[in-house]
C-alpha cells in the first residue's frame, strides 16, 4: 500500500506542475511593480484549474505522509524524482517543448539515482 501512496503523490504532483504550466501564461506576464504583482498572484487563485494544481499538492503531501509512514525517508524520497522524467514528458506532449539530450541524459542520472538509492 505504501507504493500506492508514492505512486499518488508522483500523479498528483505532476498533474499540479502541469497544469500550473498550461494556466498561468494564460493569464499575462507578471507586472514589474510590487502592489500589481502581488494583485496579479492574487487573481491566479480565482482560476479553477488553478485552484486543481493546489489540491493536488495537497493531496500528493497527504499521500506522502501516508507513505512515510511505513517506509523510511531514505528509501521512500528517492521515487520523488520520477517526476522529473514524467514532467519532461508531458511538458513535450502538451506544450511542445524541446527534449534535447542533456535532458533525457539528466533524467536518465536521476533514474539510475532511483534505482541505486531505493535499494534495501
Amino acid at each position: 500500500m505504501s507504493y500506492l501512496y508514492i505512486f499518488f503523490t508522483i500523479i498528483f504532483t505532476c498533474y499540479g506542475q502541469l497544469v500550473l504550466k498550461w494556466r498561468i501564461p494564460m493569464h499575462g506576464e507578471l507586472p514589474k511593480p510590487i502592489w500589481t504583482k502581488l494583485l496579479h498572484l492574487l487573481s491566479l487563485f480565482f482560476d479553477p484549474f488553478i485552484l486543481s494544481g493546489f489540491l493536488a499538492a495537497f493531496i500528493a503531501a497527504l499521500c506522502y505522509m501516508s507513505a512515510l509512514t511505513k517506509l523510511q525517508l531514505s528509501h521512500a524520497y528517492p521515487f520523488m524524482g520520477t517526476t522529473f522524467g514524467i514532467v519532461l514528458i508531458g511538458s513535450a506532449i502538451f506544450f511542445n517543448e524541446p527534449i534535447n539530450w542533456p535532458k533525457v541524459l539528466g533524467v536518465l542520472l536521476i533514474i539510475g539515482g532511483i534505482a541505486l538509492g531505493s535499494q534495501g
